[in-house]
Parts: structure tokens; C-alpha cells; sequence
């Protein structure tokens, strides 16, 4: 009976020593994945929507997105961090949530190396320094010259808000040319818009899908883009790197999971956004809006969210830029 009783329990033991094993070896996905975006509808909203509705098709599962706005990205962010590490739950990154607001949020509730797990960088986009009709500037050499003719309330800025990356860009624009803008944050890219076109202000930086339409119809001016290139969406507008080289802030997107998700399913998902990024239907609608596709491995995109995060938080400290 001794015998038999120690057989049986060794068969538990083993049977209990089995169940992780099993329960990796189940096909993923099985069920629905949320898509936490820590903004509300805009750019960001819709390159995980265009991405993730080609990933399902692949994936044979629905992505369903979840806005989860506010703190400039940290509400959604944290969210994200605290997930059961399932893969069942990601989320959008940008600029914004996982390079700028380490540095301006002196109590973040999430560590962008800790808690998450990269999946890949997914897009790429300028902004642009655009301003509106009645300044007179209609080069950067000459903006720029304005600026140091005039104090710096004479010629504020507009962005999408604190610690946008178009606030970083707009300061890192007057670290690298001496001069000094003083900076009104906005509610988003309509009332930047609203405030230009009305004069309300001269200056803006924003996204150059936000401003392109406008430009296009003559009713503001787009001064330059700030990639090291020019854009293939308006080739005709010059860079700010032209007249201040070495001139680049671009907002970018990209996937993350809770850390110590499977890293065969981290894996897994890079693949699909990668194919996803060149499906024609991505590919088109991303080249309307400006938009370059990545598609970057995740060690890749964990060393690029690494050096973004240097580079910016150097800039948001030299300009004391923080926030409660």
C-alpha cells in the first residue's frame, strides 16, 4: 500500500509540474486583444486602429481599441504596465508616454524599462513649424531672424499641450538657434488650427498631418518639417535641419506588452505588425498622412526608446520642463 500511495503522489507531482507547460502549449490567441491608447481619438487612435484591423485578419482575433486618455498618456500607459502579462492586453507608446513624460513627471507611475516589453516601433512622423499668414516669415533663416528682432511675448507659440513632443519641439528649436519662444499650450491640433488661422497666435508646432491640409489651401504657411529628410508627403517644404542643422524631433508610435509577457508572443505580434505595415491598405493611408511605416524588431525598438528617452529628457531638463 506504501508502495502504490508513493506512486500515486510522485503521478501528482508531476501532473502539477506539467500544468505550465500546458498552458503555454496553448494556441495564442484564443480570445479578442485590447489595444489600450492612452489619447483620445486622433493620430495615435488611428495608426493602432489601421495596424491592429490588419493584424486580426492574421491573427484570426479582434483587436479592440481602448482610449484611455489623460496625464499625457499615463493613465492608459499604467493601465498597460499593470496588465496580467497575457498577451491579451497591449498598448499604444508614443514619444509622449514612453520617452518625454519620464523625464517632466517626477512621480510616474510606471518604469519604461521595467514594466514593459517592446513589441516594435511602428511608425514615424515629422512635425512641422507653420505659421500663420500675416508673419512675416516665409523661410526658417527669416523666422528665425524674427525671433532675435522681438522679445519672446511678442512671438508665442501654440502645441497640443505640456510635454507634447511638438512642445519639445518647439523648445528644442530654441536651444539649438538661441533664441526663446514662449510657449501657450492647447487642447489639441483644432485649436492649434483655429488659433492660427484667426491669428489668435503667429507660431505652431504640430503634426505635419495636421497642418498640410491647411497649408495646401493657402490659409497658413508651413515654414519647414522636422525630420532629418524631407517628407514624401510634401517634398516642396524644405527641413528645419536646412537652415539649423542637425534639426530633428518626430513623433513616433509604437507597440508594448506587460513585462514578462511570452517573448514568443511578443514575437508573434512584431511579425504581424510588421506584415501589417506593408499591407496596401496601411501603406496608402500612412502615406496620406505623412506617416513613414517601421516595423522594427523589439531589441531594436527597446534601444531606440532608450536613446529617446536620453536625448528628450535632456532637453525637458534644460528647459525645467515638469509637471505634478
Amino acid at each position: 500500500m506504501r508502495h502504490i500511495a508513493r506512486r500515486l503522489a510522485m503521478a501528482a507531482l508531476l501532473s502539477a509540474a506539467a500544468l505550465p507547460a500546458l498552458a503555454q502549449s496553448r494556441p495564442w490567441p484564443t480570445q479578442p486583444i485590447r489595444v489600450i491608447v492612452p489619447f483620445a481619438a486622433g493620430t495615435s487612435d488611428t495608426v493602432a486602429r489601421l495596424v491592429t484591423g490588419e493584424m486580426s485578419k492574421a491573427l484570426g482575433q479582434p483587436f479592440v481599441i481602448e482610449n484611455r486618455p489623460g496625464a499625457g498618456g499615463n493613465i492608459g500607459s499604467e493601465a498597460c504596465a499593470r496588465a496580467t502579462p497575457d498577451g491579451y492586453t497591449i498598448c499604444l507608446g508614443t514619444i509622449s508616454s514612453h520617452a518625454i513624460n519620464p523625464a517632466i513627471y517626477p512621480r510616474l507611475p510606471y518604469d519604461v524599462a521595467r514594466d514593459f516589453a517592446p513589441i516594435t516601433q511602428l511608425a514615424a512622423q515629422p512635425n512641422a513649424l507653420a505659421v500663420a499668414n500675416n508673419v512675416a516669415a516665409t523661410t526658417v533663416g527669416e523666422f528665425v531672424a524674427l525671433l532675435r528682432a522681438r522679445p519672446p511675448r511678442d512671438i508665442p507659440f501654440a502645441t497640443s499641450g505640456v510635454g507634447t513632443s511638438v512642445h519639445l519641439a518647439g523648445t528644442l528649436f530654441g536651444q539649438m538657434t538661441g533664441t526663446e519662444l514662449e510657449h501657450v499650450p492647447y487642447r489639441g491640433s483644432a485649436q492649434i488650427i483655429t488659433a492660427l488661422l484667426s491669428g489668435e497666435l503667429p507660431v505652431a508646432f504640430d503634426n505635419l498631418s495636421s497642418v498640410l491640409p491647411f497649408a495646401r489651401e493657402g490659409k497658413l504657411r508651413i515654414l519647414g518639417v522636422t525630420s532629418l529628410t524631407r517628407s514624401a508627403a510634401a517634398p516642396e517644404i524644405p527641413t528645419v535641419a536646412e537652415t539649423v542643422p542637425g534639426f530633428e524631433s518626430l513623433s513616433w508610435h509604437g507597440l508594448f506588452a506587460p513585462a514578462r509577457v511570452s517573448p514568443e508572443i511578443v514575437a508573434r505580434l512584431q511579425r504581424e505588425a510588421a506584415a501589417a505595415l506593408a499591407t496596401p491598405a496601411v501603406a496608402t493611408r500612412f502615406a496620406e498622412l505623412g506617416i513613414t511605416p517601421v516595423g522594427s524588431t523589439p531589441d531594436a525598438f527597446r534601444a531606440f526608446v532608450a536613446a529617446e528617452t536620453t536625448r528628450w529628457g535632456e532637453v525637458a531638463r534644460r528647459a525645467q520642463i515638469r509637471l505634478d
